[in-house]
């Protein structure tokens, strides 16, 4: 798979994915929307969710456009600049461009590797890479979401269907190892979540919460 691919351009895609997904868009929509420092609001972490505990919706949308697109235009550039190669060297350099954004997204060299939780670099990188996978994986979202009303929830459950949406859908490999790769950094990232999930405590979706951390 790595026949046709250039170390210069593996090495491009790792630094570009990296240095783009790096880009803090909920930091800078807050502070350029008035709204102040997002790490110092909520939870402290710099996601969609977290901006919209500001209360400004129109942040918050920014955020997740911005953290989805950034990841979306990472596999954009890396497929791109292997259109004249095999699907399968196309599949494996939007792969590591993929993965590289959603590192940055998570560990930002910006704000001392201190970022989100990549739901949202999640999304985009799998509709781009993968567009039925990242609806499917979407779609899933949309129904625990609905019927349980924990996003939590639904963001786990959807990262971890996703490698295997990606069987269903006939996709090459490198799609279910990236999808499997940042499956496993969102249950990280997702722990105290977790924690809570299990102990009957997550805040549902809609609900007012004491303590927005």
């Amino acid at each position: 798979m790595f026949e046709s691919l250039s170390p210069v351009l593996i090495a491009a895609a790792v630094i570009g994915g990296y240095l783009l997904g790096s880009i803090p868009f909920g930091v800078i929509a807050t502070r350029m929307g008035g709204a102040g420092d997002v790490r110092n609001i909520g939870s402290g972490n710099i996601g969609a969710t977290n901006v919209l505990r500001t209360g400004r919706k129109d942040l918050a949308l920014i955020t997740l456009l911005g953290d989805g697109g950034k990841g979306a235009v990472a596999v954009l550039l890396a497929w791109l600049a292997t259109r004249e190669a095999t699907k399968d060297a196309q599949a494996v350099l939007t792969s590591i461009a993929a993965a590289s954004a959603f590192l940055g997204h998570l560990f930002p060299v910006w704000l001392k590797f201190k970022g989100g939780k990549g739901v949202s670099t999640f999304f985009g990188t799998m509709l781009a890479a993968a567009w039925p996978v990242g609806l499917a994986a979407a779609a899933t979202w949309l129904a625990v979401a609905f019927l349980l009303r924990l996003s939590s929830l639904a963001a786990l459950v959807a990262v971890a269907l996703a490698p295997i949406y990606v069987f269903v859908f006939d996709r090459p490999l490198p799609i279910a190892w990236l999808g499997l790769f940042m499956a496993v950094l969102v249950f990280i990232r997702h722990a105290d979540n977790i924690r809570r999930l299990l102990k009957g405590q997550e805040p549902k979706i809609g609900a007012k919460q004491k303590d927005a951390a």
